[in-house]
């Protein structure tokens, strides 16, 4: 079940969320960093709803928009069964589906993409708390029909950085199949990677680093957990527990972290922000962890419009 937020939370977060904040974080940098740079562009950025609690998804990580069903998304916990949750788009579980043959270390992001066979999930398993994995594993399956119960044959993606184990919670998918990885900034700095052109199942592929670092250790309310390309492929957003950052796409790729708007989304309160999806009518979906102890996840959407 899902249980809206009292109305006082949800006026808080219509107040503070009509606003984009502009400010930067305070981290620790490296000399090796880029320095992001802020445009002066207008963003307006509004609720669409409370924030619910999903009592199936104590654990939710990753969330992402479907392309074969409208009004559906895609969410999952970031461990225990090899299993996807279908939401609607005010956060309802609507169905259940087994992947079959994947299996869950640290699920952390997902993304749907474009694929062979039309429109595919990508699921990954790229958690690392302690950095110490040798690869780690991005699933890519035909994204599930409607009626679907399970899902089978996906294909197992292994990838390892260039320098080193990382910890990471964000994947990004741009329109032309690009596979992205960003890491969290626990370990170590922010860095973008992206998967070979060719990257197949069946062997073990080498990521290759994308630019300088966007920033260097971050403190916790700014570790990057999840990030989002937007349908039109012009926008990329990364998020973190604190606020939500919007790139150009057409930048972020070249290595120029240049950004656009830095939302602030202390006024969610959310317990554990985790996961962000970019849809149709510059609708943003967030969903988070609840904390611990069994607690609810949660699910938030708004509209933040950038101007191109």
């Amino acid at each position: 079940m899902h249980t809206p937020i009292n109305s006082r939370e949800a006026f808080f977060l219509a107040s503070v969320m009509a606003m984009a904040m502009a400010s930067s974080a305070a981290v620790a940098r490296e000399d090796t960093q880029s320095t992001p740079r802020q445009d002066t562009q207008s963003t307006q950025c509004r609720p669409a709803g409370p924030l619910v609690q999903i009592s199936e998804l104590p654990e939710a990580s990753g969330i992402a928009v479907s392309r074969s069903v409208p009004g559906r998304l895609w969410a999952h916990n970031d461990s225990g069964q090899a299993q996807l949750f279908a939401l609607d788009v005010h956060g309802k579980v609507t169905a259940r589906v087994q992947v079959t043959g994947a299996k869950v270390e640290d699920w952390e992001a997902m993304a749907v993409g474009p694929c062979t066979g039309g429109s595919c999930l990508f699921i990954a398993d790229i958690g690392d708390n302690s950095a110490k994995r040798q690869s780690v594993t991005v699933y890519r399956m035909a994204e599930p029909s409607e009626n679907d119960a399970a899902v089978k044959g996906a294909d197992a993606i292994e990838m390892k950085y260039p320098d080193g184990a990382h910890d990471a919670e964000a994947l990004l998918v741009t329109p032309d199949g690009s596979i992205l990885i960003v890491t969290k900034g626990e370990t170590g700095p922010v860095n973008v990677y992206r998967a070979p052109a060719d990257a197949r199942p069946g062997a073990t592929v080498t990521l290759e680093r994308i630019g300088m670092s966007i920033q260097g250790k971050a403190a916790q309310e700014q570790r990057i957990t999840d990030g989002a390309v937007s349908p039109d492929g012009q926008w990329i957003a990364l998020r973190s527990r604190g606020s939500l950052v919007f790139y150009r796409t057409s930048d972020f790729l070249k290595g120029q972290w240049n950004e656009v708007r830095r939302v602030d989304l202390a006024a969610l309160r959310e317990p554990q922000g985790e996961g962000i999806a970019l849809g149709s009518n510059n609708t943003v979906y967030l969903a988070g962890e609840g904390g611990g102890k069994g607690q609810p996840g949660t699910f938030a959407r708004f509209t933040c419009e950038l101007q191109s």
